[in-house]
């Protein structure tokens, strides 16, 4: 598996750059070659990409979310590949954004699309539209603001 870091300040409070993220449906937006995503339930989410010309999907499952601190996911079919985000206040009007990503390679051509440093220049490009996406809104399109921990979902409180 390889693995790639990347950093990123976003001008936008903690909790927007936080909950925008956690509209995984609005990825095919500011994620170059992602297609579709489809959240089935709290912790699985359906991916659909492009990937080196090929189209490939996958299920992944969050294994722990935390409000404003951290999303960290793990294929359970098809396309292999784990990762988090973490995310932190630098000041009340800019957020860090940290995302850490494995991916395996399936075939000779993502292969070498990894070793030519391909797919490090998409989770970059990735991540720069996410912040010109957040940035150009000035809020977010939704949030969920539940807590998973394993296999424990906490489903945040309607206020009454």
């Amino acid at each position: 598996m390889s693995t790639f870091r990347k950093t990123i300040h976003v001008e936008a409070p903690l909790r927007a750059v936080y909950n925008q993220w956690t509209q995984f449906e609005t990825f095919p937006l500011f994620m170059d070659g992602v297609e579709r995503v489809v959240q089935v339930d709290d912790r699985t989410l359906d991916w659909t990409a492009s990937i080196a010309g090929q189209s490939r999907s996958w299920r992944a499952r969050i294994t722990e979310q935390l409000p404003d601190r951290v999303i960290a996911w793990e294929a359970i079919e098809g396309a292999r590949n784990a990762g988090s985000v973490h995310f932190q206040p630098v000041s009340a009007d800019v957020t860090m954004v940290d995302l850490e990503l494995e991916i395996e390679p399936h075939g000779p051509i993502e292969a070498v699309g990894d070793v030519l440093g391909l797919v490090r220049k998409q989770v970059e490009g990735d991540l720069e539209r996410f912040k010109t996406f957040i940035e150009a809104r000035g809020q977010e399109t939704g949030a969920w603001r539940g807590a998973v921990g394993g296999a424990t979902v906490v489903t945040p409180r309607k206020p009454s």
